[in-house]
This record gives structure tokens, sequence and C-alpha cells, in this order.
């Protein structure tokens, strides 16, 4: 018998083994974990252990303040420093899911004596959930679970609701899954199976969502969580029919059935309609009324717009993200359609969604790809066990030709060249050239993966890096000598005044008030900062004194050519008299003085690539107190009106000649008569 033979029956046996079929998932997990977590330290080992991006410094933020005190303490906590003079009040607008997650393993940590800073564990938390997600993608599309039983139900209600107290977009979740329920019914195939799954998801699922304080009644009250109800609803009123149909006759049925249908429409729709007009339905927010109409939230709401994040895709950023598996994703699906069961309802429903979504705002690219990871894991799981079936036909050639020794070698030497047929190249056969082929494909896609982790998503928006032409890395620090230099040389209770995007910022590095962050809960305040930007510099002054203002940050890419700077998000609060503006002259004062390239002008702005207009500008009401090394950060120091406010001078006509007949007594020299202007105060 040949090698090939003997391994593939020995393969064969080995893996009909539970135990090592158990043995081999388990270590396959464990690299898919390993894997995980280590893309995600990238940048921890090309900077340091830091937190990254915006919305994490608040997270932070929040986390040591509970570790500091208690929970309950963090439910009840008023941030004094954010959104002055209004403040936050944290507890009922955060999801506490991952601060209370943070919390809980650094208090096992100290239990079992390893102590260790909470923000480490901050930094760490998020790799250790990068490997679970490849874990649950795996559990996802293997559908291990199925039952329909009641336990499992509770299980899926229990995830919900640490979904819920975590995420924002679980409103996703609370709506695939009564669509997913709602189509099985159209397609009929309703179940009890179906109907315990269900109604005990949603029971215990709405009842645990309610627990959260910033969600609170809103799966009771808000349009978005409207169909998972109707959903529940209207699977009680199938479940009745089905058991009506096995007790009453089919044309008592009928009748019964036709009054029940159409006062139960009528009641729904006179309820949802009058808890609506009264204002106890709640309509759909501002974010989700721009994934059906596009074009709404640059209409109603355009700090919804002005998020690059809500941008829609482009088609370049589901293969920078995606890449060979943009292709091999329709061939799952098609696979699912051939044999379309229940759970392949329901990853369909979600690929069709998430796609649609995905298309509209960048940001929800998020949600398509375990989907996608689903489905392409199907067709080369398919697309390898076509390839490394073998032939039964081709075994038996092989074993009778073994078997059969007494022919001389020449004619097994013919027989063997006979033997390569039309399916065989070069020796090979064609399914094992495609399978190899499919290996190449995924090895790219690692590498590409790879890179995309460690270059694009791995490099924090407070450090910044470059590279010299010797290819040597420079470390550009700008964000964190800014908010060092905030912390040290300004009093605890000054006011900060800066676009939203840095509010997490200063408030979790630099330890300071700010007007307006991240949260984005208050859009007229947002409003009125960038009011007192986009006016002129006295305008800007008198709402910077109604607001208590004491110092003003702006981030300026002039310089180095950074893209992300406040000039360029200046779009979104332009007015006619920009140059005049105080963004304008904030961003490019003493920047004429600078000659950035030996061949070019003086004032040249890298990021625009465009020599700037206005050279000679000039600040009154407020002084340069920090520029950074490199201009990305700079800071202006408010000045305090004066307590005496100077006096308007005026010119007056005196008459001299009047002044000089009434002098003139007793003195020395004669003063010729003339009239004369004289400055005095007014």
């Amino acid at each position: 018998m040949s090698s090939k033979g003997i391994f593939s029956r020995a393969d064969t046996g080995l893996l009909s083994s539970s135990g090592c079929k158990g043995l081999l998932t388990f270590f396959i997990l464990a690299v898919a974990w390993l894997v995980g977590f280590g893309s995600r330290l990238f940048s921890v080992i090309r900077f340091e252990s830091i937190i990254h991006e915006f919305d994490p410094w608040f997270n932070y933020r929040a986390t040591k303040f509970m570790v500091e005190n208690d929970f309950y303490t963090f439910l009840n906590w008023f941030d004094e420093r954010a959104w002055y003079p209004l403040g936050r009040i944290v507890g009922g607008t955060v999801y506490p899911g991952l601060m209370i997650t943070s919390g809980a393993i650094h208090s096992f940590l100290h239990f079992i004596n390893f102590p260790i800073h909470i923000r480490e564990i901050c930094v760490f938390l998020a790799p250790f959930f990068s490997g679970l997600t490849a874990i649950a993608t795996y559990l996802l599309t293997k559908e291990a679970i199925k039952t329909g039983k009641v336990f499992w139900s509770v299980c899926c209600a229990l995830s919900y609701f640490y979904m819920v107290s975590a995420w924002g977009g679980y409103v996703f979740i609370i709506n695939l899954i009564p669509l997913h329920v709602f189509v099985l019914l159209l397609m009929q195939r309703f179940s009890q199976r179906v109907y315990v799954a269900y109604t005990s998801f949603y029971v215990l699922a709405l009842i645990s969502a309610m627990q959260v304080p910033f969600v609170g009644f809103q799966p009771i009250r808000t349009s978005e969580h409207m169909a998972a109800a109707g959903v529940f609803v209207l699977l009680q009123g199938v479940a009745l029919y089905f058991y009506l149909k096995n007790r009453v006759s089919a044309s008592k049925l009928k009748g019964l059935l036709s009054l029940l249908v159409l006062s139960f429409a009528g009641l729904v729709f006179l309820a949802v309609v009058g808890l609506t007009y009264a204002g106890i339905i709640a309509p759909w927010s501002g974010r989700f009324y721009s994934l059906w109409d596009t074009g709404y939230a640059k209409i109603h709401i355009p700090i919804i717009s002005s998020v690059s994040e809500h941008q829609p895709t482009s088609w370049t950023s589901y293969f920078f993200d995606l890449h060979v598996l943009v292709c091999v994703f329709p061939a799952g699906v098609w696979f699912c359609f051939k044999n379309l069961t229940d759970e392949r309802v329901f990853i369909v429903l979600y690929a069709i969604f998430a796609s649609y979504f995905s298309g509209v705002m960048v940001r929800l690219i998020l949600t398509l790809t375990p989907i996608v990871c689903v489905f392409a894991a199907i067709a080369f799981s398919r697309f390898f066990e076509v390839c490394l079936v073998e032939d039964t036909s081709k075994l038996s050639d092989s074993d009778s030709s073994e078997t059969d020794r007494s022919k001389p070698k020449r004619a097994s030497r013919q027989n063997n060249a006979n033997s390569t047929t039309g399916d065989e190249i070069f020796g090979f056969s064609i399914k094992h050239i495609l399978m190899m082929v499919g290996i190449y494909v995924l090895l790219l896609f690692v590498m590409h993966c790879t890179w995309v982790t460690s270059n694009a998503y791995s490099s924090p928006s407070v450090v910044l890096a470059s590279y010299r032409q010797d290819g040597s890395k420079v470390i550009i620090d700008d964000f964190r000598e800014a908010y060092f230099w905030l912390q040290m040389n300004t009093p605890t209770d000054a006011h900060v005044m800066s676009w939203w995007d840095y509010g997490y910022q200063i408030a979790g590095m630099g330890n300071k008030t700010t007007l307006v962050d991240n949260n984005t809960w208050n859009n007229s305040h947002i409003a009125l900062v960038g009011k007192a930007m986009a006016s002129n510099e006295t305008e800007s002054y008198k709402l910077m004194q109604s607001l208590d203002v004491d110092y003003v940050l702006v981030i300026f890419g002039g310089l180095l050519g950074y893209s992300g700077d406040d000039i360029n998000k200046f779009l979104w609060m332009v007015t006619k008299t920009m140059a005049d503006s105080l963004m304008y002259k904030l961003s490019y004062y003493r920047f004429a003085d600078l000659k950035v390239d030996p061949r070019g002008p003086t004032g040249f702005d890298r990021a625009r690539n465009v020599e700037i207009g206005m050279k000679n500008i000039k600040l009154t009401h407020l002084e340069e107190a920090l520029t950074t090394e490199n201009w990305i950060v700079r800071i202006y120091r408010v000045k305090k009106p004066q307590s005496r406010q100077k006096l308007r001078q005026t010119k007056q006509r005196i008459n001299i000649s009047y002044l000089q007949r009434l002098g003139s007594a007793g003195r020395k020299g004669v003063m010729n008569d003339q009239v004369g202007d004289v400055s005095i105060a007014a």
C-alpha cells in the first residue's frame, strides 16, 4: 500500500476519535486566541502601554474613579470637569459594562496578591477580548447549541444583558433577532422550539436591559425597541392559532381568527399612534434615522454627519479591512442558500443588513466583519473538503497495483506513465494544486491583516510617528506634551475651551475642566463653542467671558502636514470671513515667521499645500501660552478684563486766545492768538 493511502486512512481513523477531535479543536482555538491577543499588542510593542484614541480616555478615567471609590458612588458621580458650567451625571449617561469588567478583574488580581494598576488592565482588556471574539465567531459558525430549550435562551438573554451594559449598538441585535423570527413565520417555519426560545429570550432580555441606568425604560418607550415587542405579541398570536387549530373546527376557527386579527391589529395601531402622539413612545433617534435616510443628518443634525466615522464607506475600505474575504463572502452565502435551515436564515439576514449598514456608515463595518468571517470560513471549509476527498477508484487502483508485484519494472513505469490522465498536471492532482493555491491566498490574507493591524490600526492618536529619509523613526509626542503642560502649569480650576474631539483627553491627561467633550449630548453647547471659534476675536472674547474660559486649545498641522487638525474640521463651522475668525488667527499666529521649505515662501501650510493669506496676525484678547515642539498643539491664555476700563479719548476744540487772556496776568511771555486741538478725557 502507498504512503499516500496509509496516511489518508490513518488520518481518517485518527480524526474519527472524538477525543482527538476535541484536542485538535482546543489547540486550534487556543492558537486563534493567541493570534487575536497578539494582533492587538502592536501598539504596546511599538510605543508603550498607553490608552489610545478619545473615548477610551473617558472609560479609563471612569474606571479609575470606580476603583478608587465604589460602584454606587460611581453611579451617583457628578463630573464637574465636563461640560462646564453644566456638568455631567455620569451614572445615568454611560454604559458601565467595560468599567465593571475592568474593575472586577482588578479586584480579582488584587485578591490573589497580584498588584497591578488599573490602567494596565484597561490597556490589555481589548486584546484579551479580541481573542475571545475569535472563539465566539467559531461557535457561531459551528452552531453548536440549537436545541430551543429555555436554558440556552436564558444564557442568550444574559449575554444580551452584558452587551446592553457595554455597547450602545445592542439595538442592532434586538432588532435582528425579532426580524429572524418574523422571517421564519413568513416562511411557515413556526415551531415550538422557536416559540420557547424567543419568548424566554425576550422577557428576560427586556427585564435585564432595563436594569442598566442609561437604558432605563427605553425598551418599552422608544421606537428602536418596538419591533421586538411587536414580534413577541405576534408570536403569541401565532401560538394561539396553532393551539386552537387542534381544538376548534375549521369553520369556527376561520371566523374567530378573522375577528381576532382585525381587532388585534386595530388595537395595536391605535395604541402605537396614541402613545407616539402623546410622547410616551419616543421617535427614532437621529443616528437611526440617518441609517435609512442618508441625507437626514446633514440637514437636521449636522454634528452627526460631521463625524468622520459617520461618513459613507468607500469600496477601498472593504478591501483594506477584509481583503480576499470580500470575494469569498458571496460564495459562503450561496452555500447557505443551497440548504437553508432556521439557523442559516439568521446569518443570511445578518449578512444582508450588516452589508447595507456598513455602506451607510464606515464605523458599522465592525458589525459586518464577524459575519464576513463566518461565510468566508464556510466557503473555505467546503473548498478544502472537496480538495481533500480522495476518489475511491484511485485508492482501489493503487492497492491493486501494489499487490501485483510480479510485473516487471518497465511495465510498471509504462502503466504509471499511462495513468497520468487529464486530471493531473506535472504529476500533481488538480485538487492538490487548487488546495495549494487556497493555502497561498490565506497566507496572503494573514500577511495583509498583520500589516494593517500593525501599521494602520496600532497608531495611538496621542502619539504620532514619522520616518526620516534614512528610515529612522521619529516620535511626535506633542499631544502628551501639551496635556502635561496643562496639568502642571495651569490652575486646578482652569477651564479649557477646545473642539469637542479633545474633551476626553484634556480631562483624562490634563486633568482640566472642559466645555464640551466626545459625549456630544448637548448640541446647543457645542454650537456655542463653534460660534466662538468662527467669530472674530472681539465677539469670541465676549462669548469666552460668558463661559468663564481661561485657556483655548487648538490643533494645527500646517508645519508637519498633519491633516487631522482643526482647520480641516473648520468646514463644519465656517463663515464668510474665515480669515478674521478666531480659529484662523489662533492656528496661524506667528506661522508667517517660519520658512518651512527653503525653496518655498514663508507661512506655507503643508497640510493644505497652500501659502496662508494673512501673515500679519495680531491678538488683542488672547496671548500665546504654549506651542509644542512640532506646532501641533497650541494653547492660548485668555486675558482677564481690566478692573478699570480705559477712558475713551476724544478731541475737543478749545479757544486758546481765551485761555491766554485768563492766564496772561503776572506772566512773562506772549502767547499767539490761535485755536488748537487738545486731547482730553471725555
